[in-house]
């Protein structure tokens, strides 16, 4: 019997997303993130503030050891010529790097917004992934005036970010199986990180599968006797992690269309113990 290896077969990177039936939550997420309906006056201008906010907390994280240790390249000298700026540091790092760091300041002293719901939620936490693409993309634009991300647009993806992770947040909990939050933060960064770096439908798909694939994170590290500084860093890593997915689907990396509702395998069987995960109202600017 002879096998053939799956990356000989034409058009590996997009049999999955496109040629299998998706998840329902999956299309109705990938769906609200090309959505042509532009949000209310009052959402980006509640967005505004929220950015205001981050960067505030942000640059107050500065002063504290404990995180600036864990900023700029993890190798020295690693840096990237325009790459994406970290807020109030030197850094210019690759937009995997810059988001870590840049949700690191974001999250480190736990100033910034709160959502709590059958799970609980900081949305700002996308704001790594998010302003870490933008900037690499305007600074990778050529001519000052040629802006590749508008503040609009960030804005856009922001409370686009800040409503998947939010309505996930609703009825799903994470924390009544001991995972982490930041599963969510990773799902929400990958998706509006892809649409930003001009990604297809099928590509923010995969990205979000990808997202998913990827399981939960253990809340150990919030939880005594084990409560530490990751729980600073937590949803840095997965903000993150959201970028790495994006520009791996932009590449053309496959995904995988059933990674909830798999029997067994399945982010429902596996982490959620055989509940499945909903979408308690329809994506819009509630959060």
């Amino acid at each position: 019997m002879s096998l053939t290896r799956h990356e000989d077969r034409p058009d590996s990177g997009q049999i999955s997303a496109q040629d299998r039936l998706s998840d329902p939550v999956l299309e109705v997420i990938t769906d609200y993130v090309f959505s042509d309906k532009l949000p209310s006056a009052l959402a980006y201008e509640t967005a505004w503030l929220s950015l205001m906010d981050s960067i505030g907390v942000a640059l107050r994280s500065l002063a504290h050891r404990s995180c600036t240790r864990l900023l700029g390249p993890w190798i020295p000298g690693g840096t990237v010529a325009h790459g994406a700026r970290v807020p109030g540091t030197h850094f210019e790092l690759d937009p995997i790097k810059a988001a870590f760091d840049t949700g690191a300041l974001i999250r480190w002293l736990d100033y910034n917004d709160t959502w709590l719901a059958a799970e609980w939620a900081h949305p700002s936490d996308n704001l790594g992934a998010l302003l870490a693409v933008a900037d690499y993309l305007n600074q990778r634009a050529g001519a000052p005036s040629e802006v590749a991300v508008t503040i609009e647009q960030l804005l856009r993806a922001m409370i686009r970010a800040y409503e998947i992770q939010g309505i996930l947040a609703l009825t799903n909990s994470l924390n009544a199986v001991g995972v982490d939050h930041v599963v969510y933060v990773r799902v929400a960064s990958a998706a509006l990180a892809t649409r930003l770096l001009g990604g297809s439908r099928a590509q923010v798909l995969s990205a979000v599968t990808g997202a998913f694939a990827d399981g939960g994170t253990l809340r150990v590290y919030r939880h005594f006797p084990n409560t530490g500084t990751r729980k600073s860093w937590a949803a840095a890593d997965a903000t993150a992690r959201g970028v790495q997915l994006a520009l791996m689907s932009v590449k053309g990396e496959m995904g995988y269309p059933e990674v909830l509702t798999t029997p067994r395998w399945g982010f429902n069987d596996v982490v959620l113990k055989g509940a499945h995960l909903a979408l308690a109202r329809p994506l819009g600017s509630y959060v």
